[in-house]
């Protein structure tokens, strides 16, 4: 199903490899089995992959992708307020169960994701702009683990965060930061380096993550306005690495 969501996203282009800087040899589009990703010519440079990858060594998995322009050098509009508000970000959708970083298992699609969104502050254990103030960091780029699923409640085909239904009590990660939607704030720093992201990812038993596969995608989220389920919507799709979210990528050591 969520190979057909997304299937008509690939556009035409120069083919990722050729655009690679031989100066950057660790970037993802310098990887043996990277997903790459043809140039779009109409996309935010920002946001437009040339390539998603990730690798194991030890317990560290590395998270990464390269763009086009500047990772990370843009960030929502705000709003003032936190229904309405605006999310970007960087998401690499996995092969894995949500249970393996602590959510309810069976529940949608595990995706990591590095998030900006100056409205809001949803990692309550981490002051990420160094001030003393744990509140006020919405506007720094940080990481979540979510867990997404179709929802035709936020377009025809479109996808959400998996809500908390009222009521329930499913499993959460320790670091939940106890808003209604299945999300996780673990604190893995984002790592830019001109077009280059990337997020290190501690795993206890790395084992969980052999014969994982993964995609890249650039996208918009917006918290609704009633602030209700669904909490937050996937509205605008920058681009996708596979260009059909088929998760093509295999986690190479």
């Amino acid at each position: 199903m969520l190979k057909s969501i997304l299937g008509s996203l690939l556009i035409a282009g120069l083919p990722a490899a050729a655009l690679a800087d031989g100066n950057h040899a660790h970037h993802a589009v310098n990887q043996k089995g990277a997903v790459l990703s043809p140039v779009n010519e109409e996309a935010d440079q920002t946001y437009d992959i040339l390539a998603a990858h990730v690798h194991r060594k030890g317990r560290i998995v590395t998270f990464h992708m390269t763009l086009k322009g500047t990772a990370g050098a843009k960030q929502p509009e705000t709003t003032g307020s936190f229904g309405g508000s605006g999310i970007e970000t960087y998401v690499w959708p996995t092969s894995l169960d949500p249970s393996v970083v602590g959510f309810e298992g069976g529940k949608g699609v595990l995706a990591l994701v590095a998030a900006i969104h100056p409205d809001f502050d949803d990692t309550p254990l981490f002051d990420e702009n160094g001030d003393g103030d744990v509140t006020n960091d919405g506007d720094s780029w940080h990481s979540h683990w979510v867990v997404l699923t179709p929802n035709d409640a936020c377009g025809d085909g479109a996808l959400s965060v998996q809500d908390v239904a009222d009521g329930a009590t499913p499993q959460m990660p320790a670091t939940w930061p106890g808003v209604p939607i299945y999300i996780d704030s673990p604190g893995f720093s984002p790592v830019f380096d001109g077009p280059e992201i990337a997020i290190n990812v501690a795993f206890s038993d790395p084992a969980v993550v052999e014969g994982m596969s993964y995609d890249g995608v650039t996208s918009a989220l917006r918290i609704n306005q009633n602030i209700h389920a669904p909490l937050a919507c996937v509205v605008d799709v920058f681009d996708v690495a596979s260009g059909d979210l088929s998760l093509p990528g295999k986690i190479d050591r």
